[in-house]
């Protein structure tokens, strides 16, 4: 994929990953990130991201073998569901954190915080 004008660096992407707001040079890019076809996609993308590392730790974490399979595949699976379900909260949060204008998705039934 070719990169857009004002692409973050990785650990810029990292930052804005993690909830940092980014400088305004990148505010092009993060309103393709969060408005663009895909966002919903995008925004499991920087949680599977976030969650790995914290799913590796709790794997090596002491107990039997199903113990530390089950509880980092609980971790990851409720943090992908909590972010799905409030994606458009979080959607609209990040957008107001970088001054962008929160787009009116009528289909939601409910109108953006």
């Amino acid at each position: 994929m070719p990169r857009l004008p004002g692409d973050p660096s990785a650990a810029g992407w990292l930052l804005f990953a993690i909830g940092f707001r980014l400088p305004a040079e990148n505010r092009d890019w993060v309103r393709h990130e969060l408005t663009d076809a895909g966002w919903r996609g995008r925004a499991i993308v920087r949680l599977m991201v976030l969650m790995g590392p914290v799913c590796v730790a709790l794997a090596f974490l002491p107990g039997p073998v199903w113990l530390r399979v089950a509880v980092p595949g609980f971790a990851f699976v409720a943090s992908v569901g909590t972010v799905l379900i409030s994606a458009d909260d979080i959607r609209a949060a990040r957008l107001k954190q970088h001054d962008l204008d929160v787009p009116d998705d009528t289909d939601l039934g409910h109108p953006p915080h």
